[in-house]
């Protein structure tokens, strides 16, 4: 492939792009494209001419995303976590999985994604990045996408006195130079270093009150910030046991912590005592919790006021709910 080759590619790809019918063809206009981009890089052709290549690998993964979702609403493909039915009526088709279309769970994140803005809001992400002269990358798009989510979001702290908090903080992991894993948070939402969640605006606590705290190994030290300059001191833990692997740095990460913390004296109200480590799938959903731990949280402390921040869920039984990702 030459510069002049590589050129016709992106722009036939372009073209075929508006043209595509199925995922089949969006995959084949974003290979065209991927190629065409690392000829470029190799080659040493230009910012200019690497951001024309992502672009069009960017515009086919966000059309891959609106046709995923299209396809999964007309029941043509499972959705992920979708129990397929066992016994089925006369007539029924079964959904096709992700593997069977030739799509990564990874590959369906990232498009979803890129095809949550509205297009007039993508645009103007694509065109900001691309009139800087910085690279136009999946990630750049996706942190630009997070953040205007939020900005479009206005979220209050409820006005109550809690006595249970539950908190899976948005962790910024650039803060660790060294560790900066494939799954990246900032690529789904917008991420909070260790001095803003340290000074962040809480909710009201009681006096006596218990802090069950979501983090990673890797910030397990920094953790530790976060409860104190919160007001509550550190107790014990929950291992929560993915059975699926995530690759890491030293080892390959199966487990995750729940940190308790107590203001004052909160003692759990039953005398209850479950297993430290629990093992429950995870699954492909970024950062999602198993609802299992809310259980084991209730169970330990039925009585009192209860909120959880960073939350992605609503309507929650007897639950107030923080965040700017609630459905």
């Amino acid at each position: 492939m030459n510069e002049i080759l590589a050129i016709q590619k992106l722009s036939f790809a372009r073209n075929a792009l508006s043209e595509a019918k199925n995922l089949q063809e969006i995959k084949q206009i974003k290979d065209i494209a991927v190629a065409a981009k690392a000829y470029i890089i190799a080659k040493g052709l230009g910012i200019e001419m690497k951001n024309e290549a992502s672009e069009v690998e960017i515009r086919a993964i966000r059309e891959m995303g609106k046709l995923l979702k299209q396809k999964q609403e007309a029941g043509e493909v499972a959705k992920p976590q979708q129990p397929l039915k066992i016994n089925v009526p006369e007539g029924y088709i079964k959904p096709k999985t992700l593997p069977e279309i030739g799509i990564t769970r990874k590959e369906s994140s990232t498009s979803k994604n890129l095809s949550s803005l509205p297009d007039n809001e993508f645009e103007n992400i694509v065109n900001e990045i691309i009139e800087s002269k910085k690279p136009l990358t999946k990630t750049a798009v996706l942190r630009n996408i997070a953040r205007e989510k939020v900005t479009n979001t206005e979220v209050i702290i409820p006005n109550n006195t809690y006595r249970i908090i539950y908190a899976d903080p948005p962790w910024k992991y650039s803060d660790k130079k060294e560790y900066a894993p494939q799954g990246a948070a900032e690529n789904h939402y917008p991420t909070m270093s260790i001095l803003e969640l340290c000074e962040m605006k809480l909710p009201k606590t009681e006096n006596n009150a218990v802090l069950f705290l979501w983090v990673t190994s890797p910030l397990l030290e920094d953790s530790f910030k976060i409860i104190n300059a919160w007001g509550f001191n550190y107790k014990t833990s929950f291992v929560w046991d993915k059975i699926k692997h995530n690759m890491g740095h030293y080892n390959s990460v199966r487990h995750e912590f729940l940190l308790i913390a107590t203001k004052g004296s909160c003692l759990p109200d039953t005398k209850k005592l479950f297993d430290s480590v629990q093992s429950i799938e995870r699954t492909d959903k970024h950062s999602e919790k198993p609802e299992e731990f809310r259980k084991i949280i209730d169970t330990l402390y039925p009585q009192g006021k209860r909120i959880e921040l960073f939350a992605r869920k609503n309507n929650i039984k007897n639950w107030d709910l923080y965040g700017n990702e609630i459905d």
